[in-house]
């Protein structure tokens, strides 16, 4: 089951949730703000994505700004980014969409269309 997690109140995540509708994309639904990733999610799913791990940080949330966390991103080690992430579901970029084979971060409607046309 693919799981796509997200803040109901985004409307990033609110034009994802249409898209995955109207292509009949069956899923899981999880609030990021009321079950935040887990350390250990999030190791596995920065590995599978192959993703730099600062691409999973939600650079325009109040929080990541509010830590200053553009300049102090540079300087930790991916351990202690994963351990910051895991504390507020909020720091995450979303949505995220977490397939057996894929993981999506952010909403590209080309990506993700690509993804499912494979």
């Amino acid at each position: 089951m693919i799981k796509f997690i997200c803040y109901p109140k985004c409307t990033t995540c609110q034009k994802a949730k249409k898209w995955l509708d109207e292509k009949g994309i069956n899923y899981e639904l999880r609030d990021i703000k009321l079950n935040s990733p887990t350390e250990t999610e999030l190791k596995e799913w920065h590995k599978e994505s192959a993703l730099p791990l600062k691409k999973f940080f939600n650079t325009s949330g109040m929080l990541y700004k509010s830590l200053d966390l553009k300049n102090k991103l540079p300087e930790m080690t991916e351990s202690e980014m994963l351990k910051l992430l895991a504390t507020d579901g909020m720091l995450v970029k979303r949505p995220l969409l977490i397939g057996d084979d894929f993981v999506l971060v952010g909403f590209k409607e080309a990506e993700w269309a690509e993804n499912f046309n494979k």
